[in-house]
């Protein structure tokens, strides 16, 4: 027999093998959907995680050295698509799927053009840019830092917040990151800003007369290039840029320069010296919209959520095989320690798909009872 005649046997009896895996499978979860349906009765726990481990470890003694770690992964992906489907008939709709539908149908059909919003900075700030983006008519209130942005939410002193999450050049913001450990909060809509960075001083001072340049971590990042020319200047982190452009506009000295916005400079009376100073033109910061409750607005296509997993080999694992067996799309994955918690980390997770889909409700019902911790932050749009 030719080689190709051998490649075409061999294919042909894997068909009619995975027929027979097939088969079997539809075989094996009607029974575990009757079993589960008796321990309901009975009054016991739908799913039972020692028996499927003692039967993980059986394959696993059964299997050839080679071969142990395939069956062991095959049989664990088995055991956790099995528990989704025995809780699909036993369990009906989680609380967290009844809140979802419930806010689909409750929350206006028009996304509010006039609202009282919280900024963290001052004027001039790149959180007044993308609140304007969102917002036609905002009350902007300014806050001097994030968590009092998170306070006037939870408060219910601002109707909603405005917060960077992620630069494209500098990463994410790990500050707002932590935060949202700490607060209960919804996202409502999360919006692109074009960063541009200028060099600013009081009228009058000369490139050669700058002893200190002030502005946020995250833009002296971004412009860590341009500033490489500065060699006997001091680089001061500020509480945000349009911060540093105030300050250097009230300041005595005539040696400190800010870097901020164009809208800055314009607004404090600065002096630009250098535009566009960052080190990508392609330069964008994600700012997210967060409201106290939950919200949906129409068209709503991007998810986040929160979660932390068991210490256990496999377990972000077998969350990401569920996104993938239903379909979804992962965007963003982002992992942070939890404060005050040792090697403890939560896992940030940004999806793509449509909140009336069935596949998106597959897994906010499921997902909770796989991962520990879990937080749905909210669906939203994202605007360009």
């Amino acid at each position: 027999m030719e080689d190709k005649e051998k490649l075409d046997a061999y294919l042909d009896q894997v068909d009619e093998l995975d027929e027979e895996i097939l088969e079997k499978l539809e075989k094996r979860l009607a029974l575990m959907k009757d079993i589960a349906i008796t321990r309901k009765k009975l009054g016991y726990r739908i799913t039972d995680p020692e028996r499927a481990r003692r039967k993980i470890d059986e394959i696993t003694e059964k299997s050839d050295d080679e071969l142990e770690v395939y069956g062991r992964q095959f049989y664990s992906s088995i055991s956790d698509f099995t528990a989704d489907y025995q809780r699909k008939y036993t369990e009906g709709e989680t609380d967290l799927v009844k809140r979802i539908k419930e806010a689909r149908e409750n929350t206006p059909k028009l996304f509010p053009e006039k609202a009282r919003v919280a900024c963290q900075g001052v004027m001039g700030a790149y959180s007044q840019e993308a609140c304007e983006g969102i917002f036609k008519r905002p009350l902007i209130t300014y806050f001097r830092s994030f968590d009092d942005v998170f306070e006037a939410i939870q408060s219910g002193e601002c109707d909603y917040g405005i917060l960077p999450l992620e630069n494209s050049t500098a990463g994410s913001v790990n500050r707002v990151y932590d935060l949202m450990t700490k607060h209960d909060f919804h996202i409502v809509r999360s919006i692109k800003v074009k960063v541009d960075h200028n060099l600013f001083v009081k009228p009058g001072t000369k490139l050669e007369d700058i002893r200190e340049i002030y502005s946020h971590e995250q833009a002296l990042m971004q412009c860590s290039g341009y500033l490489e020319k500065f060699k006997n200047v001091e680089l001061k982190k500020y509480v945000n840029t349009a911060g540093a452009a105030k300050m250097v506009a009230n300041s005595d000295r005539n040696d400190v320069a800010a870097i901020a916005s164009y809208e800055c400079g314009r607004i404090y009376g600065l002096e630009c010296l250098d535009e566009a100073i960052q080190d990508s033109g392609l330069n964008y910061t994600m700012f997210i919209c967060i409201g106290r409750d939950l919200q949906i607005f129409p068209g709503a296509y991007k998810s986040s959520m929160m979660l932390t997993t068991p210490h256990k080999p496999g377990a972000l694992y077998n969350i990401l095989a569920l996104f993938y067996a239903l379909g979804i799309n992962i965007v963003k994955l982002e992992s942070r320690p939890i404060p005050d918690r040792d090697f403890d980390f939560m896992f940030y997770f940004d999806i793509d798909s449509d909140v009336w889909s069935d596949s998106f409700i597959r897994l906010m019902n499921t997902i909770q009872s796989v991962s520990d911790d879990f937080r749905y932050l909210g669906s939203y749009i994202e605007k360009a």
